[in-house]
């Protein structure tokens, strides 16, 4: 049995994990769908103040509070940013990590680094909480810009022998923001790498793929 912590991307709640919760569960894994600070559920909590770790430590204090051992963190999206902060705060509860079309972050790096122009000026289309995109799904809420504008630190605490997973959403309708980091993952022996021929949200287009990725991280 695997311990499976489901983080999602911005504007999203734990909800989008559902479909892949249920099956992670019917194999016998323990899966937990978090929804971060401020988004979601958790919306009614008041977005000033809410950063990015915030939203590691809602992670590290699931951890510890239900006394997770030998963890597979999931991120999706934004998640990477959060998975990546848990890791180095909790390492020794965290065997791997699974990047979904996600950022990779390093020490000194926000979101806000990582992402396009285009997304920049979407980030600064508001004011203490990015809206929406009107494709996303209807119950997704403005996310708190305080946790894209973070630079996540890094005390080199999850540097240790393990192989993390990326899976790459390979089909964009437009040119993907992910490409440059899978290609440059693609190389480094470090990791497990794999493309889906699926669009940005892997849990919705690809489920059955991205259940068969999971359960062999298991």
């Amino acid at each position: 049995m695997t311990t499976f912590v489901l983080i999602p991307g911005m504007c999203h709640g734990g909800w989008c994990f559902s479909e892949l919760t249920e099956e992670l569960r019917s194999h016998g894994h323990r899966a937990h769908p978090m929804t971060l600070t401020g988004l979601s559920e958790r919306s009614h909590l008041p977005h000033a103040g809410v950063n990015l770790d915030t939203h590691i430590q809602d992670v590290t204090g699931v951890l510890a509070a239900e006394q997770l051992q030998d963890v597979v963190l999931v991120g999706h999206s934004y998640g990477g940013m959060v998975i990546t902060g848990a890791a180095d705060r909790m390492p020794e509860r965290v065997r791997s990590l699974v990047y979904l079309d996600a950022v990779v972050p390093g020490d000194g790096e926000s979101m806000w680094d990582l992402v396009s122009d285009r997304e920049r000026q979407w980030y600064a289309e508001t004011g203490d909480a990015v809206r929406p995109l009107p494709f996303f799904d209807p119950r997704a809420t403005p996310h708190p810009l305080a946790s894209l504008l973070q630079p996540l630190r890094l005390t080199g605490g999850a540097a240790r022998d393990r192989r993390d997973v990326y899976v790459y959403a390979a089909g964009w309708p437009t040119p993907s923001p992910f490409t440059a980091t899978y290609q440059r993952l693609i190389q480094d022996p470090r990791w497990i790498t794999h493309a889906l021929d699926s669009g940005h949200n892997l849990m919705r287009d690809a489920p059955q793929d991205l259940l068969k990725i999971l359960l062999a991280t298991g």
